[in-house]
């Protein structure tokens, strides 16, 4: 990205989309009783009260009754018809792990099989972007989690602990291409959800190819574990690899979460919160939900002159709907070079 004189200036930047996570699915009911949704009523008015509260795009997962979180299609097929029947313009992001919980104690946190994520694709009614994961990965999400964090939790257990420590990615360069695929075919935007720039390198080497035809609408997940550390150095590096057409979101987890997001609106680039991410004031004095980090964020960005994108504008800065016929148009579209033509000798660059 370029950062051009007067680009920190809130009149030349993007309204800011708000995405919010309020599932938690690493945490169980007890960990936060009033505020993880437990019966698919509480799930979309919990949708509903973030949407009130600012933001644009959730950040789908599912509960069963028993508080574990559900792997069933149909669960979020019924959680999809609900939330569009209230909120109708909100953007639907579905996890694309479906659920990472572990099944029993003693069993790893690990993604369902491939097959059953490709089944994302065919949910009805169809979301609006589907979460992908570039390359298989380590996703230990408790790693650089401290001792204050997970403090009285159901992650402080250790069979728990363990199970998320372990936990892995797969996504290997066939499923990847296929999944995306299958979701284009749908209408389904991809939404890149990437631990480092060598995952970044990676969609783009598949735009040039022609196999990835879609706008580059990405998060930066800075959780450590296999994933970025959520420092300056690491961020900037990040931001200098993507291209001016692409939307970046950052995220991370528990008490990195807010000084990054204010970095974000800073730069104008977008946020993430809710309880999926962090569960903490910054003093730990109490925990926090997300509809109110949701008017947190709210308030900074006032303070710092930016206006929030209601849900059409947020539509329009995710290009929702849009896909492209070939790599030349991929390329040109977000913001990349263009691919070197035969016995051209020299950087490639836009006629």
């Amino acid at each position: 990205m370029n950062f051009l004189d007067g680009s920190n200036f809130p009149e030349n930047q993007q309204k800011l989309v708000i995405t919010a996570a309020p599932y938690g699915p690493e945490w169980m009911p007890e960990d936060f009783p009033e505020d993880i949704p437990v019966t698919m009523e509480e799930h979309i008015q919990k949708a509903v009260d973030c949407y009130n509260a600012g933001a644009t795009v959730l950040h789908l997962h599912v509960r069963e009754l028993d508080g574990k979180g559900s792997k069933r299609l149909s669960k979020f097929n019924e959680l999809l018809a609900g939330i569009r029947a209230r909120v109708p313009d909100m953007i639907l992001q579905v996890g694309g792990s479906i659920s990472f919980a572990p099944e029993g104690d003693g069993d790893v946190a690990k993604w369902l099989s491939d097959d059953t994520r490709h089944m994302l694709a065919e949910l009805t009614p169809t979301p609006d972007q589907v979460t992908i994961a570039i390359n298989t990965n380590q996703m230990n999400v408790v790693e650089q989690m401290c001792e204050a964090d997970i403090r009285g939790t159901t992650l402080a257990q250790p069979a728990m602990y363990h199970a998320y420590r372990e936990m892995t990615i797969p996504a290997g360069p066939e499923w990847v291409e296929e999944h995306i695929r299958r979701l284009s075919a749908k209408g389904i935007q991809t939404h890149f959800q990437l631990a480092n720039i060598t995952q970044l390198e990676t969609v783009e080497r598949m735009m040039r190819r022609g196999v990835c035809n879609v706008p580059l609408i990405l998060t930066w997940v800075a959780i450590g574990g296999g994933f970025d550390q959520p420092n300056l150095y690491n961020l900037a590096n990040f931001v200098r690899g993507c291209p001016d057409g692409s939307v970046l979101t950052l995220e991370s987890s528990m008490l990195n979460v807010l000084p990054l997001n204010m970095m974000a609106i800073a730069m104008g680039l977008h946020v993430r919160c809710g309880i999926e991410d962090n569960i903490w004031t910054q003093r730990r004095d109490r925990k926090m939900g997300t509809v109110e980090q949701i008017e947190q964020l709210v308030r900074l960005a006032k303070e710092f002159g930016r206006d929030v994108a209601n849900a059409r504008e947020a539509r329009e800065i995710y290009r929702i709907g849009t896909f492209y016929d070939n790599a030349d148009q991929t390329l040109a579209a977000n913001g990349f070079a263009p691919n070197r033509r035969p016995a051209q000798r020299g950087l490639a660059q836009p006629a």
